[in-house]
């Protein structure tokens, strides 16, 4: 089960820090993914941490704002949002993947996990 945390109300140029709480699994097994979905569009990927916390990667349009990281002894996974737009604003979700190889997530392929959405609303 994963449980997404932390959104609200931010101004434009702000920040927020999510948090997903992975339970009844061994979180080390699984790399972790952070998507998006704004009103009336598809879910986007937005970042993807390996599961050892080792690789990372990004979209192109949160690159070098936002930050993935893990503590794998805490069973959490988090998404730093720093420089926040209000193209941001859109329900958040972690979601899980359970791999055999350290390698970060690029895509939803393979999610086989989803938590619950977090609202994150950036107003300009």
């Amino acid at each position: 089960q994963l449980q997404a945390s932390g959104g609200g109300l931010v101004q434009a140029g702000g920040s927020l820090r999510l948090s997903c709480a992975a339970s009844g699994r061994t979180f080390s097994n699984y790399a972790m993914g952070w998507f998006r979905q704004a009103p009336g569009k598809e879910r986007e990927f937005v970042a993807g941490i390996s599961r050892s916390g080792g690789s990372t990667y990004y979209a192109d349009s949160v690159r070098g704002r936002f930050t993935i990281s893990r503590d794998n002894a805490k069973n959490t996974v988090h998404l730093q949002m720093n420089s926040l737009k209000p193209e941001d604003t859109a329900v958040y979700y972690c979601a899980a993947n359970r791999v055999y190889t350290d390698y970060a997530p690029t895509s939803a392929y393979g999610m086989d996990s989803w938590g619950k959405g977090t609202l994150v609303t950036v107003s300009s």
